[in-house]
């Protein structure tokens, strides 16, 4: 299948575009309802000759034809006849990129002009190599840190916060308050002159709004509570002071004298340790290597919406190296021990490298997922709130689902959903960004995913690719049906749903259930070359691992790259998966994917169009990039270090690979360069016929998966079933778990989910089963502490 040589593109309610896809010149002919004939020479633009014409009203019909030059001669093509449609939308025949495959069905709706495409319109190549996503060429945002030859310089970014870190009476420090997104973000510069030999320390900080009372705190003290610090210092005698206000460029600079943000500034030039005595004249030196724990409130002054006073981040800072994520020793009761004092945590727990969060002390095992990355840098908090309310916000109403009354509604996502989608908001799917679970028999599964296919494995005509079982603007009569679990068969302890469609049951299906969302940014980040020194289609090496990538056309350029996210490995960024999450869960259309997705005996799809903008969808794919993860948890535990042994001695190891290294080439500065234990390989296994569909997608058949990552896998049962609180009042709540593992959410436990591989898992399962109980439990220990 080829390119179309031409043809003619409705772009909007009242307006249409003609093609000619050659740089020669080309003529068009048409007539409006019958009227007289135009002849206009077409204009060379994107590699063809375009002619829009605008003004024009529901059911007009264009009479066309083209005449233009070929390397024969000129050609003149038969008389077509084109209707437009009122709701603006493309009709069913449409070809937006010429390339023979109707928009509807067009997967990659970008084709450059000239590719060949296959039967999804993706253009086809030869070979075996994938164009990176980023190399020398990619244009990085600055430095979260770097040497100035003076100083050691690190700026980062902070949100306000309800209570203090390590305050597990309120558990109220890790979610979110009402409008998280507005005058509620800081940006901060650490000038480090101890790292080079200087005696103090220089932080400066930029508010979007002015505060009230200017509080740095720093040098833990935790004598009458865990919130309490040596050094409080207020914007008096020379301690914190307010520069100015205006705005802001990202390193600190003033460009404006208008504007709400403000800076503050605050020299540091002494050290005092967790028992430094406050009556004792004159302070400790700063030296490199002393730990610095601190945290910025932000208490605003008369803020225009929300409440006022907010506490911050507490971070720990060690002096000539930058921050850290920490953990506490000692007991805050025991005032002979260290009282709860921070100490950082061994990097070899650092899960997310340098985005890795400390441990959570708060209590509040449902929030685990959802906090912004430690080395957050200063350009992108403000752009990580501004996602997360993206994530939050209804595509119908446009309401959060926190706070609903307080935080209003958001315009821009108004009646976007639909007219077919799954569900209506990014966090119905993935609440709190973990995974679902498995609806009880009987419910509808509106938190999965069903591609469906015809029995050549085609779109379903009926459906399309994705199964949508809700209705927006169209009557709930034309729903494409639902899908719930009608049964589970169970077998030797080992479960397999059923499922049940209340339509017609598509001739191929595979079920997908919402996958937790951590990670996403760092998987972006590792290189092609990395993943694919792995690769070993044919078992060359003979270990029975036969890991393949999945290769995979860009939709933005049409090019050939590694298939990264997804079950099975199909979109090949961040961007493409949230683009395509929206398009299909959501029926929300983009640039990126223009058209909904729709069979081809449907109607009432809707029409191409951007409903998310770009800059909400960046904002996004930068809220889900930049998510901390939470380092691992008992690592000096025996048990966990036998557990860690036995993973890697009966093969788990070959396909979970425990550490990579991120390339020096991504944009975020937050992502390159780092070193993280992801424990996947992002290859596609054939993992064997009881965890097989009937569906492929690429390169991937029913039985292969991707590798799943496991960082998060032992705090992902609280995330999925949040708290409960049955004594009522503040500090009550506990955990209330939720089980659900592989990619239908079947496996009730970890050594459910070890049980259930086969295939190129099955040697690996086998070892499992024949371990001692000691060695069994250790193995479990081990990946519960991940």
């Amino acid at each position: 299948m080829v390119l179309q040589p031409y043809g003619i593109t409705q772009t909007s309610k009242s307006s249409v575009e003609f093609f000619v896809n050659t740089t020669d010149w080309a003529d068009v002919h048409y007539r409006i309802n019958g009227g007289g004939q135009q002849n206009v020479r077409m204009v060379v633009s994107g590699g063809r000759n375009t002619l829009s014409l605008d003004s024009l009203q529901n059911g007009d019909t264009v009479e066309y034809w083209f005449t233009y030059q070929t390397s024969s001669g000129a050609v003149d093509t038969s008389v077509k006849t084109f209707t437009l449609t009122g709701d603006g939308g493309t009709p069913p025949n449409a070809d937006s990129d010429g390339d023979g495959v109707p928009d509807t069905l067009d997967s990659c709706p970008n084709t450059p002009v000239g590719s060949s495409v296959d039967n999804q319109g993706c253009p086809i190549t030869s070979g075996s190599n994938v164009v990176p996503l980023y190399s020398a060429e990619t244009v990085l945002e600055q430095a979260i840190q770097f040497d100035r030859g003076d100083a050691l310089v690190t700026r980062f970014a902070d949100r306000g916060r309800d209570r203090h870190a390590k305050e597990d009476q309120f558990q109220s420090y890790d979610h979110y308050l009402s409008h998280y997104w507005t005058h509620r973000t800081a940006q901060f510069q650490f000038v480090d002159y101890v790292a080079k030999g200087g005696n103090s320390l220089e932080i400066t900080f930029i508010t979007e709004w002015p505060l009230d009372e200017r509080e740095f705190r720093a040098w833990y003290r935790g004598l009458n509570t865990v919130a309490e610090y040596h050094g409080n210092y207020f914007g008096v005698n020379g301690a914190v002071q307010e520069l100015d206000h205006g705005s802001y460029d990202h390193n600190f600079n003033k460009i404006s004298d208008s504007g709400t943000q403000h800076r503050y500034r605050l020299v540091i030039n002494d050290y005092r340790p967790l028992n430094w005595d406050p009556g004792q004249t004159g302070f400790l030196p700063l030296q490199v290597g002393q730990r610095m724990e601190f945290e910025a409130s932000q208490f605003l002054l008369a803020a225009p919406e929300g409440r006022d006073n907010y506490y911050g981040t507490t971070y720990l800072y060690v002096i000539g190296q930058g921050l850290v994520p920490w953990k506490t020793q000692g007991n805050f009761d025991d005032k002979g021990s260290q009282r709860e004092d921070s100490y950082p945590i061994a990097q070899s727990a650092w899960l997310g490298g340098g985005t890795t969060l400390p441990y959570n002390y708060t209590d509040e095992p449902d929030n685990h997922f959802m906090q912004m990355a430690t080395n957050l840098s200063n350009v992108n908090g403000q752009m990580f709130v501004e996602g997360r309310r993206v994530h939050h916000s209804s595509f119908v109403s446009g309401q959060h689902d926190e706070h609903g009354n307080e935080n209003g509604i958001f315009d821009a996502a108004v009646g976007k959903a639909g007219p077919h989608y799954i569900n209506q908001s990014c966090v119905s799917c993935h609440a709190r960004n973990g995974r679902a679970a498995p609806a009880a028999v009987g419910e509808p599964l509106n938190k999965w995913v069903f591609k469906v296919a015809d029995s050549n494995g085609n779109p379903d005509p009926l459906i399309g690719k994705v199964l949508q079982p809700s209705t927006f603007g169209i009557p709930s009569s034309e729903s494409e049906g639902s899908v719930i679990i009608s049964s589970w068969s169970d077998s030797n302890g080992l479960r397999k749903p059923n499922f049940q469609f209340s339509k017609t049951t598509p001739a191929k299906f595979s079920a997908r259930i919402a996958p937790q969302l951590v990670g996403m940014g760092l998987l972006e980040a590792i290189s092609e070359e990395t993943i694919l020194a792995r690769e070993d289609q044919n078992d060359l090496d003979g270990d029975g691992i036969s890991g393949k990538a999945n290769r995979i056309a860009d939709p933005e350029t049409g090019v050939t790259r590694l298939g990264r996210f997804g079950w099975k490995a199909t979109t090949v960024n961040l961007k493409h998966q949230v683009a395509s999450a929206f398009n299909t869960d959501m029926g929300v259309t983009s640039s990126l994917l223009p058209s909904p997705d729709c069979g081809s005996a449907q109607s009432n799809c809707g029409g191409s169009a951007v409903e998310v903008s770009d800059t909400d969808l960046d904002k996004l794919v930068k809220y889900l990039a930049l998510l901390g993860i939470r380092a691992q948890r008992d690592v000096e535990s025996a048990q966990v270090q036998q557990g860690k042994s036995v993973f890697a001695s009966i093969g788990c190891g070959q396909c979970h690979v425990d550490t990579m290294q991120t390339s020096a080439f991504h944009p975020f500065s937050e992502l390159r360069n780092q070193t993280i234990h992801p424990y996947t390989d992002l290859l596609l296994h054939d993992m064997g016929s009881g965890l097989a569909d009937t569906l492929s997608e690429g390169d991937a058949i029913g039985s292969e998966w991707r590798t799943t990552p496991l960082w998060g896998i032992g705090l992902s049962a609280c995330v999925t079933g949040g708290l409960d609180n049955i004594l009522g009042g503040q500090g009550n709540e506990f955990c209330t778990p939720q089980h659900s593992y592989l990619h239908d959410g079947r496996a009730r436990s970890l050594e459910e989910a070890i049980l259930w591989h086969g295939g190129e898992g099955q040697t690996a399962k086998v070892a499992f089963e024949m371990l001692g109980s000691s060695d069994k439990s250790a193995l479990l220990a081990f990946l519960n502490s991940l």
